[in-house]
């Protein structure tokens, strides 16, 4: 194939244009034409520009000049504005073109058109963020609830110390006076700091840090404590101190989310005695070490025709009253966004296991504190 059957090739399957020195444009293709909705003869001898769309950044632009203008070939996704004011998006390759004296001479982009997929991740998108809203109105109502679960000892602690302050009082009796005025301090104090612990839970904060998992899986206990005792469920803990980098709190909603559900299937299963095992400990694959969360109950498993289904928006097997479906789904979301891991599920001769995979702060290898 001759030169100019390969030119032909490229100007016909691409979106082709050239530029001089100072991004005057000098030749498009037919395809240019077509995406921009400009003719040929509303191009040639403008600037470049002509196509940029106003939302891309100043540094971007000067990113793409300072590669370009160094003599190196910029690639990048660029969003591009059209005639009609419709936005395009197109993979972009400009390579420098050199003289026999090594200086550029010109600039000639290929392009090709991404425009669609970009509009489906930016549609995937939007659909993540309404399922992450709806998932958090979701774990806000269990946690009002664990809130009432959390008060409703203290308020009726609190209801008889003051009742026992009153008689005090009525009787002069300073001693007694003392002590229950302290009680009913403890007691709201206990009440603010739940409060306060939840009101953490929900910190908007996005930005990532270094923490122990044992902190966040602890956290999520204390949250469930009541539904914890009032179940009977006997949690078992083998625990490694290990530093991961990520939004703790984020990770402890994973494991509420994940405990109820076990808690959930105890119920729904009718198991009377309910064992629930959380370990973390250390994985090595080829030269990286991660963290390993299991979290494994005997409360039946899942059924095998829906284990594949499970980490899927909106798919659950409990009544509309009990689960929306999102849970999981928000939980893998998590994990890989948060904490830059995984997490699978498996059934065992019991139950279900599921296995929360996340990598390890380096430095932090050795450091290892055994806590049962």
């Amino acid at each position: 194939m001759s030169s100019e059957q390969y030119i032909k090739a490229i100007e016909e399957s691409n979106i082709v244009s050239k530029t001089d020195i100072h991004g005057i444009i000098t030749f498009v293709n037919d395809e240019f034409c077509n995406i921009s909705k400009f003719s040929k003869e509303e191009l040639l001898g403008r600037s470049h520009n002509i196509v940029r769309h106003p939302h891309v950044s100043d540094s971007t632009f000067k990113l793409l000049w300072n590669t370009i203008n160094n003599k190196q070939t910029y690639k990048g996704t660029v969003k591009n504005r059209a005639k009609d004011g419709t936005d395009f998006y197109l993979n972009t390759t400009i390579i420098p073109i050199l003289d026999n004296d090594n200086n550029i001479k010109e600039f000639i982009a290929i392009r090709y058109d991404v425009t669609n997929e970009f509009r489906l991740k930016l549609a995937l998108d939007k659909k993540q963020k309404i399922l992450f809203m709806q998932s958090r109105f979701a774990s806000l109502g269990q946690m009002i609830a664990n809130i009432s679960h959390q008060w409703r000892q203290p308020l009726s602690e609190l209801q008889f110390a003051l009742f026992n302050l009153k008689k005090a009082s009525d009787k002069q009796d300073s001693k007694n006076s003392t002590i229950y005025y302290k009680k009913s301090k403890e007691l709201i104090q206990r009440m603010s700091q739940t409060i306060e612990d939840f009101s953490n839970f929900f910190n908007p904060n996005k930005e990532t840090v270094n923490f122990y998992l044992t902190d966040a899986i602890d956290d999520a206990i204390q949250i469930l404590s009541n539904d914890i005792k009032n179940e009977n469920i006997i949690i078992k803990r083998n625990f490694e101190e290990i530093l991961v980098n990520g939004i703790p709190n984020e990770l402890t909603q994973v494991i509420v989310n994940l405990i109820l559900n076990a808690k959930d299937a105890f119920i729904s299963n009718s198991i009377k005695n309910r064992k629930l095992k959380i370990r973390i400990s250390k994985s090595y694959i080829g030269v990286e070490t991660f963290a390993l969360i299991i979290i494994e109950d005997n409360a039946g498993g899942i059924c095998e025709e829906n284990i594949e289904k499970i980490f899927e928006p909106y798919f659950t097997t409990k009544h509309s009253s009990v689960g929306t479906g999102i849970g999981l789904f928000m939980s893998s979301m998590i994990i890989q966004k948060s904490l830059n891991g995984t997490i699978e599920a498996i059934n065992t001769k019991n139950g279900a296991k599921f296995t929360i995979t996340i990598p390890i702060i380096k430095g932090d290898v050795d450091n290892d504190v055994s806590i049962v």
